[in-house]
């Protein structure tokens, strides 16, 4: 997330997000280099060299502090959290509460992260992070990557000895998080970010028929992949967790509430309880940044007070399954 863009090492606070046709498009990552345990990628797993960059209002950076927390990386992988909110310079490092400052490189903005890496970088500026602070400059910024490494590469330094990502499920996970990804995890904000009317009822269609057939599969399985809970459990989390507070109303996917379902709803709860989990649900950043940090959609920038959402009301899993 983040709506500004370096180009040729010039911070420009605005760009063009859509095609011709008033669909928003996601333009690709660029940093996708890999940590791997043996060390044969040149970017070695080892504790203290690496530190992860973050906002908590946005799911896909924190995609990668759960896994971050469930693995029990804490002592490992450092971290930084930017403010909720971004104005035109992007992601900002403050004092507020719930944010980090960037104890690495002490930069004010994200994007001087970027320019540490690369001084004539070109492309989005966005959360996550991933940073080595032997080399000085960033490993990796796609999330899907990031929480890939910390699940299978770190396990010498985990603390908890636990697989997302088990041998046997492998194809089934990787096809899953590709299922999930442009419908539903890209497909609130393809919704929300649409400048047509065509654009948006194509893109808020496959996002409810998507969490029509998931809702269906989680009245047969405990998880997306079956009885084990796997990465692309986690994928599936993040936006679930913002749907009725955010994009619900901010993004106009209104046909249907996750409270609405009977399986997702319980499926998100029992995530939700899990031990570390909640630490990283911060819905007081996650509302501030969508309805502050996005006046093209809401001008006025009020962040609503509601709804009233009980994450830790008692969910039905146990019971199903």
């Amino acid at each position: 997330m983040g709506l500004g863009i370096l180009q040729d090492g010039q911070w420009i606070s605005e760009r063009e997000q859509e095609d011709s046709k008033g669909r928003f498009v996601r333009p690709s990552t660029t940093f996708r280099n890999q940590i791997t345990a043996d060390g044969s990628s040149g970017f070695k797993a080892e504790a203290g060299r690496y530190h992860l960059y973050i906002s908590w209002a946005c799911p896909w950076a924190c995609r990668t502090v759960i896994l971050r927390q469930l693995k029990g990386l804490e002592d490992v992988i450092g971290l930084s959290v930017v403010a909720a909110e971004i104005d035109q310079n992007g992601w900002e490092f403050t004092e507020e509460p719930g944010c980090i400052p960037d104890t690495v490189n002490g930069t004010e903005y994200l994007w001087q992260i970027y320019l540490k890496a690369d001084p004539s970088y070109t492309g989005r500026v966005t959360v996550p992070v991933l940073w080595d602070k032997e080399k000085g400059t960033i490993v990796n910024n796609e999330s899907r990557e990031i929480i890939r490494m910390f699940d299978t590469e770190f396990n010498a330094f985990a603390k908890q000895n636990i697989n997302f990502y088990p041998e046997d499920l492998q194809k089934i996970v990787d096809e899953t998080i590709d299922a999930i990804y442009q419908p539903i995890n890209n497909g609130v904000y393809r919704a929300g970010f649409a400048t047509t009317q065509s654009a948006y009822d194509e893109a808020v269609t496959e996002l409810f028929a998507a969490l029509d057939y998931w809702e269906k599969v989680l009245e047969n399985q405990r998880y997306l992949c079956g009885n084990q809970i796997t990465e692309a459990d986690w994928c599936l989390f993040t936006t679930l967790f913002r749907f009725d507070a955010v994009y619900y109303v901010h993004f106009k996917c209104n046909l249907r509430r996750i409270v609405d379902y009977p399986n997702l709803w319980n499926y998100l709860k029992e995530l939700y309880q899990l031990p570390n989990v909640k630490e990283t649900c911060n819905l007081d950043h996650i509302k501030r940044h969508y309805y502050r940090s996005h006046p093209q959609v809401n001008p006025t920038r009020i962040v609503p007070k509601g709804p009233l959402i009980d994450f830790d009301a008692p969910h039905n899993r146990n019971r199903m399954f």
